[in-house]
């Protein structure tokens, strides 16, 4: 991601690793740590009542307080936030995969709200949102200046409302003014088909509460008429989500006991290493593992990736890989490597706090420089479409400490002309998928045909990839 300056990643912990949720006060936690600074908080309360007694305007405690812990944590890094009522509600209702509005995942860049993705089969996909529009005005009213919580809060309404977008695109002269109609949001975790040559075919569009569990589900249905003998499992664009999710779906292809990630941070509830085991993964539930088919274990396999493959696709992508279980094959992967913790500081308010970094099983790093695949093929036979930013170009990114040599995206190079057949993830002319089929058959991989001249960035029926994030998201917040 080329210098773009998306601040606003992170509002909602959706297409990120949102972690473990941690009951424990600040306060405790401030107990635990160092002390206090006294004299900062002291200029804290002078600062605050001086704006109390003096501002031209009235204002409330709550809003100062609100807006001084939403500074604090965005001086941070690009995924630590304050979460307020609204947006703690959607982080929650987000991460069960139901929610209402339009269906996209959204950032901010230069005050305006930007399109991070579309989300799959809703409203703004099938209206045409692409990733990396800009959204200058909701109905009548200007979206410059406003805060990512107040253009959400604008976006929603109720079912089969009307409400108009006008979109900058890049390449496009003038704003396009777009409808759309607004429904019940429902993403499907997991989606899964069988392909020609007895090859099975899963693709996960994001790490939520069931993701486990619904895997194991269509893994079951794959094998109705006897097991596959080769699996795809696709996590391109796909913004991450929840850790244990993540160590679950790794789990599912691995033996049990088998390192999948690890954490390393300042304090000792940040240092952890995840296994393959059902108290990891399942947090307290049943172990939705058991009674998976034991083909799944062995079977051969390829995991696609791409550039918004992030957070918790890149540790089951790491966790694959480095225990030689399956094939990695697309693009380099977005380099989200950090993971955030929800801290509760009261009954509806949040934070949203960086805590550690995460490892692959063989130690590596992959923040900001993202998972290199063991083969690298394109977006189409004719090259790279997606131009979107990675994390390393998020303003305030931790570094790798492991490598200095950050990855950045792509965002900034020249527009692409609108030449490039859409297509959609899994259908029969999706070319990285092709290729995969290739490899499993023992074909020969084709290589993507340069250009003659640019051309637009196709979108896939789910959207171009974030960030992420996204965030999640990286980290970002869905509507």
């Amino acid at each position: 991601m080329g210098t773009r300056k998306i601040h606003g990643f992170g509002l909602v912990s959706v297409g990120i690793v949102a972690g473990i949720l941690l009951s424990m006060g600040i306060t405790a936690l401030a107990q635990r740590g160092a002390p206090l600074p006294l004299d900062e908080l002291r200029q804290f309360s002078n600062v605050l009542s001086a704006i109390k007694n003096n501002y031209v305007e009235p204002v409330t405690d709550k809003k100062l307080i609100d807006g001084a812990i939403a500074g604090m944590l965005s001086d941070l890094d690009p995924h630590s936030a304050y979460l307020d009522a609204d947006a703690f509600k959607e982080m929650q209702t987000a991460t069960q995969g139901e929610f209402g509005g339009l269906g996209i995942e959204v950032g901010t860049e230069d005050g305006m709200v930007k399109v991070i993705s579309p989300i799959e089969d809703t409203p703004a996909a099938r209206a045409g949102i692409r990733a990396g529009d800009l959204i200058s005005k909701i109905n009548d009213t200007s979206t410059k200046g406003l805060s990512l919580t107040e253009a959400v809060k604008m976006m929603r309404g109720p079912v089969k409302t009307p409400i108009t977008l006008s979109i900058i695109r890049q390449g496009q002269a003038q704003p396009i003014v777009i409808k759309i109609v607004r429904d019940t949001i429902r993403v499907r975790s997991v989606r899964s088909k069988m392909l020609d040559n007895n090859i099975g075919y899963v693709r996960i569009a994001q790490f939520q509460e069931k993701t486990g569990s619904d895997l194991v589900r269509h893994l079951k249905d794959l094998s109705v008429k006897g097991a596959p003998r080769a699996l795809i499992l696709d996590l391109r664009n796909d913004p991450g989500g929840l850790l244990n999710s993540a160590i679950g779906v790794s789990a599912a292809f691995l033996q049990p006991n088998t390192l999948v990630v690890s954490t390393d941070g300042r304090v000792a509830d940040a240092k952890h290493k995840y296994l393959a085991v059902a108290s990891d993964y399942a947090r307290g539930e049943s172990d939705y593992l058991v009674g998976l088919p034991a083909w799944v274990k062995t079977i051969p396999m390829v995991v696609l990736v791409n550039v918004g493959s992030a957070s918790a696709s890149e540790i089951v992508a790491g966790a694959l890989q480095d225990h030689k279980r399956a094939l990695i094959m697309g693009n380099r992967t977005f380099g989200k490597g950090s993971v955030q913790v929800i801290l509760p500081i009261s009954e509806n308010t949040a934070i949203k706090l960086t805590t550690s970094r995460y490892y692959t099983p063989k130690g590596r790093s992959i923040q900001a420089t993202g998972i290199v695949p063991d083969e690298v093929v394109a977006d189409t036979a004719e090259g790279d479409l997606f131009r979107v930013p990675r994390e390393a170009d998020l303003k305030r990114h931790l570094s790798n400490r492991q490598n200095e040599a950050e990855v950045k995206g792509t965002a900034d190079e020249p527009p692409l002309a609108d030449t490039t057949k859409v297509f959609t993830f899994g259908a029969p002319d999706d070319f990285q998928l092709q290729q995969a089929i290739n490899f499993l058959d023992g074909k020969p991989l084709q290589k993507a045909v340069a250009r003659p001249k640019a051309v637009t960035a196709a979108q896939t029926s789910e959207g171009a990839a974030p960030k992420a994030v996204s965030p999640s998201e990286g980290a970002a917040t869905r509507k």
